[in-house]
């Protein structure tokens, strides 16, 4: 018996997250890797809490010895200020999706940029980029927007119920990547229909939030359309994308890739992502 074999005690925090596939992956990978891994769900609906409930969730694992926590939402920015430190990319980005516990400090990380990008990549190799539409500026949002420009896109119109929070990510935005980058958006039918593409970054479309986060007649065959909702896989958006012949692009990639970089961020060893993506894949067959 190896009485020295690593082990890993990790969780996920956020709210409707029973069909979460995130504890499959990191077992599984671990589970390859001779790594004795366990991934928990932190589900605030179960548990029937909301943020306000995030300090006492974080010092009960410390307590308990996690490793570190997945973040999803609607946390990804209520926690900011529970951490001790940030990475340069949660920091610019203003969210976070991980947390590592490492000698008595809460170190926040952002893997949801670089998930996102290595799926857009993959996915949509190719595809327009000069005007994209982004429904959403929440902590998703803005990881999202940062690999969206990061990737060429021209000009990002961030559409949001909320315009102040669509603002405050504009203004990061067009700080990070040069002014006009990135714009708030005003007419949604005006954008779409000169629009090369369209993100939905918002919970809608989600197993407990059903819908679609814009009227579906507004789109037309000329579009991509890409998710970050991968349960269901098949959001309302995307079918009625599909029906039209849009190319799309499904919230599966960015949770893989995601959570490659979380696995590396807990475990400090290389992930292999190839045999993440297979292991999801099969979950969906």
């Amino acid at each position: 018996m190896n009485l020295n074999k690593k082990s890993v005690l990790a969780g996920l925090i956020g709210a409707g997250i029973q069909a979460s596939r995130t504890p499959a992956m990191h077992e599984q990978e671990g589970d390859a890797q001779g790594i004795r891994y366990v991934y928990r769900l932190i589900d605030l609906d179960a548990l029937k809490l909301d943020v306000n409930g995030l300090p006492e969730l974080l010092k009960s694992a410390e307590r308990m010895g996690y490793t570190g926590l997945n973040i999803t939402y609607p946390c990804k920015q209520a926690i900011l200020p529970l951490l001790d430190e940030l990475s340069d990319e949660a920091r610019g980005i203003g969210a976070v999706n991980t947390v590592v516990f490492r000698e008595g400090k809460r170190i926040g990380h952002n893997t949801d940029c670089l998930g996102f990008a290595e799926g857009f990549r993959r996915g949509l190799a190719q595809a327009a980029r000069h005007r994209v539409i982004q429904m959403g500026a929440g902590g998703a949002g803005a990881a999202v927007a940062h690999a969206l420009l990061s990737e060429g896109v021209g000009q990002l119109a961030i559409f949001e119920v909320d315009p102040s929070r669509a603002q405050a990510l504009v203004d990061n935005l067009n700080a990070h990547f040069g002014a006009g980058r990135a714009i708030v958006g005003r007419d949604l039918a005006a954008a779409l229909a000169a629009a090369d593409g369209v993100v939905n970054t918002t919970p809608v479309g989600m197993a407990k939030l059903p819908g679609t986060p814009l009227p579906v007649t507004l789109l037309h065959a000329g579009l991509w359309v890409a998710e970050i909702v991968y349960f269901p896989l098949e959001t309302e958006l995307l079918k009625q994308a599909r029906a039209l012949g849009c190319r799309t692009l499904d919230g599966g990639s960015m949770a893989v890739f995601q959570a490659v970089k979380a696995f590396e961020l807990f475990t400090e060893c290389p992930a292999d992502a190839e045999r993440m993506q297979a292991h999801f894949n099969s979950m969906n067959s």
